[in-house]
């Protein structure tokens, strides 16, 4: 049986330094009590503010509904906190993307996510983990970290989520083909070579980078890591590749190597930084892990993105 929320205390944790944050603290409050649910507190963490420091107070606190507002950045971040705990976890997506709220199918005007707080039903999600740190959509490495660092506030500002594509456009001509070697020290899958590359990636999640999808069967809860390495190309071939982001398709091009696995170890030649969900946060060589229903979080009724199964 799906659980409905029961929350005694309930705290609001805002990024102020996240593409709409900092317009909307108080109208989160306001908004949460028209739907009935009344804040005991709230946090905001301004642009460089020590986001996870924040949250961890906001926890310590005794709240046991902890809603974030922020990108999928400081959801993962909240998500890593609360992981293992009986403190649920509240969504409302004021971020640049929001892929997070797009595969939990979680409206991304504020009104609506409030509502679906207050309406929605309680699931539980998996957590990756890259060398220990937590991400939800997707961790990965080369080209998508050159894109990163050209995502800067103010292209996202005037961009919104289309950012990703003249982002990806202007790091393209300047990356670097690398080398990786994947690891499965659970042994599924034998140890791959790979040359070339143009990015690899691990996916939790089912969406990434303003809404492409990781694969066709990708899911936050189904208890597996999706890895995907994308092979240096001639252009005609990486645009075939590029026009299947959107639905996940790209992972059967011959150029793609793809497949499923709980635990992974990336290493790279050269060592290269790794992304997860917009924040570089770690480099290679790289452990990836998932944690199985890791985490508490309310979705809408409708939502088919994940269902309550209890940890295991």
């Amino acid at each position: 049986m799906t659980p409905t929320l029961e929350a005694r205390s309930i705290a609001v944790v805002i990024n102020t330094g996240s593409r709409k944050g900092s317009a909307v603290p108080a109208l989160v409050t306001q908004s949460l009590a028209n739907v009935e649910l009344p804040v005991s507190a709230v946090y905001t963490v301004p642009a460089g503010g020590d986001i996870g420091q924040v949250l961890k107070q906001a926890v310590n606190d005794g709240h046991d509904f902890l809603v974030v507002g922020g990108g999928d950045g400081t959801i993962a971040s909240a998500a890593g906190i609360v992981a293992g705990t009986d403190v649920v976890l509240g969504v409302l997506p004021l971020g640049t993307a929001n892929d997070l709220a797009r595969t939990l199918e979680i409206p991304r005007d504020l009104g609506g996510a409030c509502a679906a707080l207050a309406n929605g039903k309680v699931v539980d999600i998996d957590l990756g983990r890259a060398n220990g740190r937590p991400f939800l959509n997707v961790a990965s490495a080369g080209l998508s970290v050159a894109v990163t660092q050209t995502l800067n506030p103010r292209l996202k500002r005037l961009a919104g989520p289309l950012a990703y594509g003249v982002a990806t456009v202007q790091s393209y001509a300047g990356h670097q083909p690398f080398h990786a070697r994947l690891e499965f020290p659970e042994g599924d899958h034998k140890p791959a070579e790979l040359e070339n590359l143009l990015q690899v990636a691990v996916g939790n999640g089912r969406y990434y980078g303003g809404g492409n999808a990781v694969s066709p069967t990708a899911g936050i809860d189904d208890h597996t890591l999706d890895i995907y390495a994308i092979m240096a190309a001639p252009l005609r071939e990486q645009l075939k590749i590029a026009r299947s982001f959107k639905n996940g398709t790209f992972v059967a091009h011959p150029k793609v190597y793809h497949l499923t696995s709980r635990n992974v170890r990336l290493v790279t030649d050269p060592p290269l930084p790794v992304n997860l969900d917009g924040e570089i946060a770690t480099s290679t060589p790289t452990d990836f892990t998932v944690e199985r229903n890791a985490v508490h979080v309310v979705v809408p009724r409708h939502s088919s993105s994940a269902t309550f199964e209890g940890r295991g």
